[in-house]
């Protein structure tokens, strides 16, 4: 199931979308306000973001600027009653992948948050991690001093999850449930912790106490 951040200050078009979203398969989480919102977005593990324009708190272009100048490369399309070329290109140069001016038509939406999705799952298969970087393809990751260390699809799957949303903190819950979806205990998440840290360093992947794992050291 996709997650998807939703930040919209429109109360009655943010409980519209949130049930049109969650009819079509996603699983949505809602914020009011821009402040709140980027707050959810550097801290809950999502697939993409609809982000309005408009917010209190945060302007949503500020906020989608926070969150590229921190490393999120998470997908967002962008709501917006102003629809000037300018309007637009300010919304792409932000760091936003796509621009949907209101009023807008659901099945549109959904069809651009889908092939949003797809764009970022094709360019996803690099990512950045301590030391190296990870090849999803290849289940290799390629260390900075040209040595390469090969991983197994799980310890690969769950590297690739941590990286592909650097400073996020996922719960053995959400590890358990998106790379090891058959296992019954989430004892086997500490395990895979465990093999590739003896693979690649403790650095690669740290501990929140009381929370869960992230990417990189404490």
């Amino acid at each position: 199931m996709k997650r998807i951040l939703l930040i919209e200050d429109d109360a009655d078009l943010a409980s519209l979308l949130d049930r049109v979203l969650t009819d079509e398969g996603y699983a949505v989480t809602r914020a009011g306000d821009g402040h709140t919102g980027l707050h959810l977005a550097l801290t809950q593990p999502v697939e993409a973001m609809i982000v309005d324009r408009g917010l209190p708190a945060v302007e949503g272009l500020d906020l989608i600027a926070r969150l590229r100048s921190r490393g999120v490369s998470t997908p967002i399309l962008v709501l917006s009653a102003r629809n000037s070329t300018e309007d637009r290109v300010d919304g792409l140069d932000a760091g936003a992948e796509d621009y949907l001016a209101k009023p807008f038509e659901l099945t549109e939406l959904l069809a651009r948050l889908r092939a949003l999705l797809r764009r970022h799952l094709d360019h996803a298969g690099h990512l950045t991690v301590p030391g190296g970087s990870l090849d999803l393809a290849t289940r290799t990751v390629r260390r900075t001093d040209g040595s390469s260390v090969e991983l197994s699809e799980r310890e690969a799957t769950l590297l690739g999850l941590l990286a592909a949303r650097p400073g996020a903190v996922f719960s053995r819950g959400d590890l358990l449930d998106r790379v090891f979806d058959e296992a019954e205990s989430e004892t086997v998440v500490d395990t895979y912790v465990h093999y590739c840290r003896r693979k690649l360093g403790r650095g690669v992947i740290s501990t929140v106490r009381g929370l869960g794992y992230r990417l990189g050291s404490s």
